[in-house]
Formats: C-alpha cells, sequence, structure tokens
C-alpha cells in the first residue's frame, strides 16, 4: 500500500499562535527531547531523506513547523525540550505556546513523544504524555536509535517503560537508521489523520 505521509510538504513555521494554520482537520504532533531523534523519525515515517532538518546541535527546531499531507491533515514538529542553550525569555514563550496549544488546539489528533531508548522517560516526557492524558489525546512512543542496543535490551527497556505509561499511552521501540518499527508507526500516525 502506498505511504500517504510520503506527500508531506513543508507549509510553516510558527513562533505565535496566530502563525498557526487554521483550526480545524487533524494534525499529530511529534514531540521529543533534542537528539531524541525527532526528526529522523517523521523523515523515517515519512519516506524522505530531508523534511525535517536533522541537526546535530540540539535545540535546531525553534518553531512549531507543519507539514500538510494533504489540505486539513498536517504533522507537527515541535522545538526539541531540554535545549540547554536557549534565553530563558526564548525558553519561557515557547513554554507558554507549546501549553496553549496543547490545551486548545482542536485538530490535535495525537502525539507521538520521541525518546532515546537509552534516557526515555524523562521529566519533559512525562509532562508531554500528561498534557495528551489532560486532554484526552492519544500518544504513542517511540523508543529511538533502538540500534544501539542488542534485542533483550531493547525488550528490557520496552517492557520497563510499558509499566510506567499512563494507560491512554502506547509505546513501540523504533529505528530511523535500521528502519525497526517504521511500519507500525506509520500506522499509528495514518490512523490519527484518517487515513
Amino acid at each position: 500500500m502506498a505511504n500517504p505521509l510520503a506527500r508531506a510538504a513543508f507549509i510553516a513555521a510558527a513562533h505565535t499562535p496566530k502563525q498557526l494554520p487554521p483550526d480545524g482537520g487533524r494534525e499529530v504532533t511529534f514531540a521529543g527531547r533534542s537528539n531524541a531523534g525527532k526528526s529522523s523519525a517523521l523523515n523515517a515515517l515519512c519516506n524522505q531523506n530531508a523534511l525535517a532538518r536533522t541537526s546535530k546541535t540540539p535545540g535546531r527546531t525553534q518553531q512549531l513547523v507543519y507539514f500538510e499531507v494533504e489540505p486539513g491533515k498536517y504533522l507537527v514538529d515541535l522545538p526539541g525540550y531540554g535545549y540547554a542553550k536557549v534565553p530563558l525569555d526564548l525558553r519561557a514563550h515557547w513554554e507558554a505556546f507549546i501549553e496553549t496549544y496543547f490545551r486548545k488546539r482542536e485538530a490535535l489528533a495525537g502525539m507521538i513523544v520521541v525518546m532515546d531508548i537509552r534516557h526515555p522517560l524523562r521529566d519533559y516526557d512525562r509532562q508531554m504524555l500528561a498534557f495528551a492524558n489532560a486532554r484526552g489525546v492519544s500518544a504513542h512512543c517511540l523508543l529511538t536509535k533502538a540500534d544501539k542496543l542488542g534485542r533483550g535490551q531493547q525488550m528490557q527497556t520496552l517492557a520497563a517503560v510499558r509499566k510506567e505509561m499512563p494507560e491512554t499511552a502506547t509505546v513501540q521501540v523504533f529505528s530511523a537508521e535500521s528502519k525497526i518499527g517504521v511500519d507500525e508507526a506509520r500506522g499509528i500516525v495514518c490512523g490519527w489523520l484518517g487515513f
């Protein structure tokens, strides 16, 4: 079956609520710590190498970046959290903007929380899952960079994370590099977008 996400194209980067596309249709957000592999995951799901810009510098994504899959269906790349080298006033602006987005955005259909399998469930990850839970929005966690661990360690970490998840969230192992779990994650995102 063709991959509808392969049609995704950049349409906007929003730094304030006024710059967001009209609130309707369906959106799936991608949240995660800086350098957890968020951009790589987005690119792998969309079968594109350079849709989301990957970077060795943490905190490269500094707005809500919108990719349109088709009219009214969007993938939204959030700024990476845990960004150390950002002025405090800018960090406060992002946090307020993102919190408002989560509280009020009607189009939000699901949230992908991207966590490095070697450092899962940090404070910000838990905060994102709490946001999703509070809004009744489905959340799915990708334990990225799974190729860095052996199969046994992957399964151990998966089981440990699963135990700590809110009931509304699901989790899987994932590697953009070796394509572990890409089809499963893509199926979830496509379902949330209504494909």
